[in-house]
């Protein structure tokens, strides 16, 4: 093979990997600073590839100006280098400062180098291009030798340092770096400036590969274990290669354009492809990083859900055995109290009677509130027993409305009954059914301040079934549309309703709920608003026979 033939296919063949794989990182991550600085070393490094091809392949005075311009794109190479291995793996400029510092260098350095103080001339002799230095040529060897020596020395300290796979991608820059320096600055200064040689330096490109590589692949570790993207950089670079050694087998000028052509064309729309497949990889990826956040979410609302779920247990517990703890003296007061009233312990005076009333009053109200929080307790435990027997519905809400008639006479209100067609009979557990008649009709009383409660008990028929009908209708307060859908739930009050009564607590309607769904029936409330009063309504299913 001529030597022609080597120059060209030494320079050729390296700047081609070199620029695709500058390409190809690029569009790996358009946006990340170490993705550009890399690109923008391998065209740094293409530029020379081509400068020193042609500084060792022309005659004449055209040879001093290349060989100045093979120092020229070196000067950007090595400090784009430095660069580079200071900034990765940084998607950001990690130092805007000492970038800064490295262009101040860079630019007088690279001027330099085309003036007649880098290199002052070119001596031919025996055949040999012997280029003679100038002055400032150690500036030159010294912003070069600086640039690649702090490099290595920040690849060595961070490849001590890194873990796992950057330990790997670490290694690899630092291999492939020191190899191809080495060579460089064997074969390209030292030989050239100290000995006169430059045999070696049209093999430049071709040493420049270990570093390009090793650069490129620890750029790429993480993309390159996506096989889809691999195998279409792949078949891209085989396409291109041929077409590229397809070029220069041209026999004919024609033949050559039309070949450039073609190789345009394939290096064009291998780059579409390749930009696409990564499009779709990048979308995937995507994907899958929301995935993988939407399962770690999951599995902590679940261990938080688990850990609210167990404090809610505790808590219901702890109302539970505080309740029981409260209900014991409670009870003891309401039956003393109650037995003075009666005269148990003889007459009381008028006086006497009014605040032993108060007392009595007071703590039936502590009992109804405690007993509250026990069903819930019971509820929530799934505790909550149910003693049916049979029943008549109309009987039960008698015996509830004469035992708050005095409530009822102390209010100034009326009260109405009306149960025509009974018997009513239910199935269910009578202590539980009257808390929800006694709430129900309670809950009229105290949200009334004039007027009157009319209670009925009635008989209709849905779906086959025969249902008994329990109405309080009152002409208090009344309930706004937007608070009926959540009337019966836990610690909920109407609007407007503690400036009629301020000791309710928003658990008696939850349990009244509870309780009639435990036995089949529905418990609503109705309303045309504020100021209009109210109709709360309970449907149980009759028991025949």
């Amino acid at each position: 093979m001529s030597l022609d033939y080597i120059n060209l296919f030494s320079t050729i063949i390296p700047a081609f990997l070199i620029i695709y794989l500058g390409i190809l990182v690029y569009f790996h991550g358009r946006k990340s600073a170490t993705n550009i600085l890399f690109s923008l070393i391998s065209l740094s490094t293409l530029l020379w590839s081509i400068a020193n091809y042609i500084s060792v392949t022309t005659q004449g005075d055209g040879i001093l100006f290349w060989t100045r311009m093979v120092l020229f794109f070196a000067v950007p190479h090595a400090i784009l280098f430095l660069a580079f291995i200071y900034n990765f793996p940084q998607k950001q400029i990690v130092s805007k400062g000492f970038l800064l510092l490295l262009l101040v260098v860079m630019v007088p350095t690279m001027t330099a180098t085309v003036s007649p103080y880098v290199f002052s001339s070119i001596d031919i002799s025996s055949g040999k291009v012997l280029p003679q230095p100038g002055s400032l040529m150690p500036l030159f060897a010294i912003v070069v030798l600086v640039s690649l020596l702090f490099g290595l020395f920040i690849i060595t300290k961070k490849y001590i340092y890194a873990k796992d796979q950057e330990k790997t991608q670490w290694r690899m820059m630092l291999i492939g770096t020191c190899l191809s320096y080495a060579l460089i600055i064997l074969t390209n200064f030292v030989l050239v400036v100290f000995y006169q040689n430059t045999s070696f330096i049209r093999f430049g490109p071709l040493f420049m590969i270990p570093t390009i590589l090793g650069m490129g692949y620890a750029v790429l570790r993480y993309k390159l274990l996506d096989i889809k993207a691999v195998a279409t950089e792949i078949l891209t670079l085989i396409i291109l290669s041929i077409s590229m050694f397809d070029v220069y087998l041209a026999k004919t000028n024609s033949e050559m354009v039309l070949k450039i052509v073609l190789f345009i064309f394939y290096l064009t729309f291998g780059v579409l492809i390749i930009r696409s497949v990564l499009k779709e990889v990048s979308q995937r990826e995507k994907i899958e990083k929301l995935a993988l956040e939407l399962e770690k979410t999951n599995t902590e609302l679940e261990t938080v859900n688990a850990k609210l779920k167990e404090l809610d247990k505790q808590k219901t517990e702890f109302v539970s055995i505080a309740s029981h703890q409260l209900r014991s003296p409670l009870t003891a007061i309401k039956g003393y109290s109650s037995m003075l009233l009666e005269g148990s312990f003889g007459k009381l005076s008028a006086k006497s009677r009014e605040a032993v009333q108060i007392v009595f009053e007071s703590s039936q109200k502590l009992v109804g509130v405690i007993e509250d929080f026990l069903n819930i307790t019971r509820i929530e435990l799934g505790k909550m027993k149910y003693e049916m027997s049979v029943l008549d519905m109309s009987k039960m809400v008698e015996s509830t409305i004469n035992e708050l008639k005095p409530s009822i006479s102390r209010r100034g209100l009326t009260i109405s009954f009306s149960a025509e067609g009974g018997p009513f009979n239910i199935l269910g557990d009578p202590s539980k059914l009257n808390q929800v008649f006694l709430n129900v009709i309670d809950n009229a009383i105290k949200y009334t301040e004039k007027g009157d409660i009319a209670v009925s008990i009635s008989r209709r028929q849905e779906g086959g079934k025969n249902l008994i009908r329990f109405e309080s209708k009152d002409t208090g307060v009344g309930i706004d549309a937007d608070n009926l859908p959540k009337l019966f739930e836990k610690f909920i009050r109407a609007d407007g309703a503690g400036k009629t009564n301020i000791s309710g607590t928003g658990l008696g309607l939850f349990v009244a709920k509870q309780i009639v769904e435990a036995h089949n029936g529905k418990i609503w409330a109705e309303s045309t608003g504020k100021g209009h009063g109210s109709t709360f309504i309970v449907e149980l299913e009759e028991k025949k026979g």
